[in-house]
């Protein structure tokens, strides 16, 4: 059992993130002595469907002002009436979590405009894990809490193998989120193999055998269901043509590997930079939400291929990093980095990379990636 880092909030709230985050068992540890509703219970589940009234009647049993937990609330979106009611006249709290933002979004009266705060759990995190775990694991299984406390690799490989196929029956097919199975399933395989690049839908539609429209439709259910994130380009007011498409990254390393099929093949270079890449993400994602910074993560591409892995802004703070997982820094590696400096104000750069030496180049600080994720910690990298 790993002590997350994320803290209760004291007013009511969402918990959004994707299955096998952890969210029911931080729920436990916070609101143990809250009435719970499970919704993932099929016959709770068809009895609030048909009479989301009982609810209401449930809660107001509890005394007035107390805290009610509702797990997976995007399976019984009708819910959320009866708690903004709830909210308003008997001064409930609610803790909702969710795996998915479709429904809730389209019948959810905009998250309750505003009265219940946004919450997301990520997989663990470096300091969570507190050095338990090598970074090379990390980076090719990921951080998902059952793959990390699983005793043996082979176990943690049936793990992510079994999230990926879990994934397509209960998420896509038990909810009616796609129309053909067979097509998203072609797609889930292709986007795998597009983790961490700028995103060409007429080529994953062309590979995937399935229309454009269709495409951008699939990686709106990806982004939806929170197991990818499209990380959009940063368009400084510069003189250089940038790129304008967005990156797509998987949520966790392990399982772009799982739906890529690829989790008991030898890690090829080009793949293990990717996966890198898209740990680091998780770990810059989770911390700007966790220590409440309001930052906002993007990536910066010019025309011709000039690359800066991650911009976080902030009013009129902009940090530059970019990402190797090769263990020796080059300096043509910080090309990227010099390009942004000239095209737009920095507060600072920095290089992360799978060495161990820590370096300086002008205003760049090349970090070890542990010692870069130690820094990040302790509020010097984001602050």
């Amino acid at each position: 059992m790993y002590t997350r880092v994320l803290e209760a909030p004291s007013r009511s709230f969402f918990l959004f993130g994707p299955r096998a985050t952890g969210k029911s068992t931080w729920l436990g540890q916070h609101f143990a002595a809250a009435r719970s509703f499970d919704l993932l219970d099929s016959a709770l589940r068809l009895r609030l469907l048909r009479d989301a009234a009982a609810f209401a009647m449930m809660v107001q049993a509890e005394p007035r002002g107390s805290w009610i937990v509702v797990d997976e609330i995007q399976l019984v979106p009708t819910l959320l009436g009866e708690c903004h009611r709830l909210m308003e006249k008997g001064g409930y709290r609610f803790a909702m979590t969710g795996s998915s933002t479709r429904k809730l979004r389209r019948g959810g009266g905009n998250l309750l405009a505003g009265r219940a705060s946004l919450r997301h759990l990520y997989p663990l995190t470096g300091q969570e894990i507190d050095g338990e775990v090598e970074i090379a694991e990390r980076i090719e299984l990921g951080c998902l809490p059952q793959v990390v406390t699983a005793e043996d690799r082979g176990t943690k490989l049936d793990i992510l193998e079994a999230y990926a196929l879990t994934y397509l029956r209960e998420e896509i097919q038990a909810e009616a989120l796609v129309r053909d199975l067979g097509a998203f399933a072609r797609f889930l395989e292709v986007a795998a193999l597009a983790n961490a690049q700028v995103t060409n839908v007429s080529a994953i539609a062309r590979d995937a055998g399935v229309q454009r429209p269709t495409v951008q439709g699939y990686f709106e259910v990806l982004t939806d269901t929170l197991v990818a994130t499209l990380l959009p380009a940063w368009r400084p007011r510069a003189r250089i043509k940038e790129q304008a498409h967005p990156k797509f990254y998987w949520f966790d390393s392990g399982v772009a590997r799982a739906m890529s099929g690829r989790l008991r093949t030898p890690c090829e270079r080009e793949e293990r930079g990717h996966l890198f890449e898209t740990y680091v993400l998780h770990e810059l994602r989770a911390h700007n939400d966790y220590a409440r910074l309001g930052g906002a993560l993007s990536y910066w591409r010019t025309a011709s291929g000039v690359e800066v892995d991650f911009v976080w802004s902030r009013g009129k703070e902009n940090v530059a990093i970019e990402v190797k997982s090769s263990p020796v820094w080059k300096r043509e590696y910080g090309a990227g980095l010099a390009a942004l400096a000239e095209a737009a104000p920095l507060t600072a750069c920095y290089g992360v990379y799978g060495g161990k030496e820590r370096l300086v180049d002008g205003k760049l600080k090349v970090l070890p990636v542990t010692e870069f994720l130690d820094r990040l910690y302790a509020g010097k990298i984001l602050d």
